[in-house]
């Protein structure tokens, strides 16, 4: 008993034998397909920042201002500091009362520090949009601040 094993690789299409490009005049390549839409690369996006970015960057802004180690201003909030400090480093989505402390502790209101955030994201987002200045220009301008749990 001899068992006979070809000494050949067994190959195995990547495509189906009728996608292959067909061989034509010498250099010459065959045209592709159409790309679907969908498929198409698209431009590059810009991401928009999240709230809980802005409004870490504004509490760690502020504390660095007033030269305050996180440890004071998490004592002053009753707060943890490894809490206060994913807040400031944008990594836990934080409760109102928890801003609201943090705030505090910084002497600041709720208020100020979300209108600060605000004015931060408006900042950001205009540079990336292209956003113009004045009224009537990208559809209705608010002036105020809309917040929704």
């Amino acid at each position: 008993m001899t068992s006979h094993v070809p000494n050949e690789a067994r190959v195995i299409p990547l495509r189906p034998q009728s996608a292959r490009p067909q061989s034509g005049p010498a250099g010459a390549r065959p045209a592709a397909p159409p790309v679907p839409p969908e498929r198409r690369p698209q431009p590059p996006t810009v991401r928009e920042p999240l709230w809980r970015d802005l409004v870490g960057d504004v509490l760690r802004r502020e504390r660095l201002e007033q030269e305050r180690t996180l440890k004071e201003v998490a004592q002053a909030a009753r707060i943890s500091m490894p809490y206060l400090s994913e807040v400031e480093r944008g990594r836990k989505e934080a409760s109102s009362e928890v801003l609201a402390a943090a705030a505090g502790a910084l002497g600041l209101g709720l208020g100020d520090l979300l209108a600060r955030a605000q004015g931060e994201l408006v900042r950001l987002t205009s540079r990336h949009t292209g956003a113009r200045a004045g009224r009537g220009t990208s559809g209705a301008r608010f002036d105020g601040m809309c917040l929704a749990a």
